[in-house]
């Protein structure tokens, strides 16, 4: 079979590790940093929200979100992602990808901003404008998943592009580490200026009115890395593949990447007319033909992504909850509102920096060397291996003695979920589509993961209320042991499904997704791309 690839496509390729490729990580990246700091920071403030708005001074507990406001809170952002993945993967690949880059990251700093200046003094005002912000937030993140996946794959050579793409979404490890650190730097300051006694000793005096700051430097904090970036996003030229592939502009591919590579290219203006003009580079998402040749990926990456976040979403939103089941909190009463902002940051933070951050760079040292589908089906693997492990013994972690081990383990779950599908569900959706549908198929991925998200967000919350020890207003649920376990299970389907994601290693885009055949129909697919045959030969 002849080959069409162009040359300045071709040059991406093979071009060597470059100062351009570690600025498109950054600049993508700081993205990702924010998307993670704001959808996890929430975490660290929803006790104490509850403390200071649903306060009962004749409770022997402090003050927790009622349910349906607490699912609201974390839960709202995760709708919008859903939404904005979908609606920005299709539009990067109608207006290009730079065009709509910006747009995210300006969503993304007003509503940061405008999360921590909710209105109002009463609780229903404060949430209703908090979930409104954080809606809209969540819509700018969403558009951030797509195109800084299609910018980073598009720009990378073929040797180290699953790297480069794993890189930027590894700043997602920073942005959780980063929440941790701003409230514990944030909580500490306030406990140290603004002394209260525990709530079992003084219920009204254990948050001081001050308290209500703490949550809005929190939240707002978001908004700085991302407008930092917002200069080089829009410097940054389009990708030589939508130029030419999909707006079928060759000269303009040419001059900008012979800038960025530092090189004279050739416009293929006659190439680029002879490889978009094939019919078979032009159906569509919805044709007989996507279906042929990409339903079973898109099918593997959305059902993957889809129960990985299930298990993922659920363990991270819910970290406090989980250490306070087991002890390894002290008891909310036991605690002022801001030193528990402070208990539970440390312990996100250990997590994060042991478990968390760990695994995303392993995955970005060993994806070019071991491959997408053995890192996938490897993390499944061992995520549901220490699921299984903290859940059916569960009764021995509750122990004191045994807390360290308890952390241990749960740091491990982290850390194959990030060396593993994490990851990889990002990777995999940016590489094995066509150019004029890959923001859209990667946008689909992604938003079926946030779907699992929500699922794991809204289903979690209910389904860990045990017999004894459910939170105020919840009905009861299954129990942490069982919740666990049906976590275990999740990530066990997730290996099964992985059987259906194609290896991407060491091959163009172009070879992958059979936009440079000369024959009509003819991909790279018979081998590594067939659905028969996903595992690397």
């Amino acid at each position: 079979m002849a080959r069409n690839q162009l040359g300045v496509l071709n040059a991406l390729d093979v071009a060597k590790t470059q100062w351009y490729h570690f600025t498109a990580i950054v600049i993508a990246g700081m993205g990702f940093f924010t998307d993670a700091y704001d959808l996890f920071s929430i975490s660290l403030v929803t006790k104490l929200l509850g403390r200071i708005y649903y306060f009962n001074l004749k409770s022997d507990k402090p003050g927790t979100l009622p349910p349906n406001v607490a699912a609201a809170v974390n839960g709202v952002a995760l709708c919008g992602t859903l939404a904005g993945q979908l609606f920005f993967g299709w539009l990067g690949d109608k207006l290009g990808r730079k065009r709509v880059y910006g747009i995210t990251l300006v969503l993304m700093v007003v509503c940061s901003v405008a999360s921590g200046l909710s209105l109002g003094r009463q609780p229903k005002g404060v949430m209703a404008t908090l979930c409104f912000f954080r809606f809209w937030l969540g819509f700018g993140i969403g558009g951030d998943y797509p195109l800084s996946a299609t910018i980073m794959s598009e720009y990378a050579n073929k040797k180290t592009r699953g790297a480069f793409i794993a890189a930027v979404f590894a700043m997602q490890g920073f942005g959780i580490l980063a929440g941790g650190i701003v409230a514990l730097i944030v909580s500490s300051a306030f406990d140290h200026a603004f002394k209260a006694p525990p709530y079992s000793v003084d219920r009204e005096g254990s948050t001081v009115p001050e308290a209500d700051y703490i949550w809005r430097i929190i939240l707002m904090f978001g908004a700085i890395p991302a407008a930092m970036t917002y200069y080089w996003r829009m410097k940054m030229p389009e990708t030589a593949r939508y130029t030419a592939l999909v707006a079928k502009n060759a000269k303009q591919a040419a001059t900008d990447m012979s800038k960025v590579l530092n090189v004279d290219l050739e416009a293929e203006e006659e190439k680029v007319e002879k490889i978009t003009q094939e019919r078979s580079h032009n159906f569509g998402l919805f044709s007989r033909e996507f279906a042929r040749r990409h339903g079973i990926h898109l099918i593997g990456t959305t059902t993957t992504w889809f129960l990985l976040d299930i298990a993922y979403y659920s363990s991270n939103l819910f970290q406090k909850d989980i250490f306070s089941k087991v002890g390894w909190l002290p008891k909310a009463a036991q605690m002022n509102a801001i030193h528990e902002v402070f208990r539970i940051a440390r312990a996100q933070t250990l997590i994060a920096l042991c478990g968390t951050v760990p695994g995303y760079w392993f995955t970005v040292a060993f994806i070019d060397r071991i491959g997408r589908f053995a890192i996938q089906l490897m993390g499944f693997f061992f995520m549901t291996v220490f699921m299984f492990a903290l859940a059916i013994p569960y009764h021995h972690w509750t122990r004191k003695e045994n807390h360290t081990g308890f952390v241990i383990m749960y740091s491990l779950t982290f850390f194959f979920a990030n060396f593993g599908p994490n990851a990889t569900t990002f990777v995999v959706p940016a590489e094995i589509f066509p150019a004029r549908l890959r923001s859209t198929c990667h946008g689909i991925s992604a938003a079926c993961g946030k779907a699992g998200a929500i699922v794991g967000a809204f289903g979690f919350l209910y389904a860990a209320q045990g017999k004894t020890d459910r939170d105020a207003g919840y009905p009861r649920g299954i129990g942490m042991k069982n919740s666990l376990i049906m976590l275990g299970v999740i990530n066990f389907f997730g290996m099964l499904f992985t059987l259906l994601v194609p290896e991407s290693k060491g091959k163009s885009l172009e070879e992958l997704t059979g936009e440079n055949e000369d024959e009509p129909g003819q991909t790279e697919q018979p081998r590594e791309l067939s659905a028969a045959k996903t595992v690397p030969q």
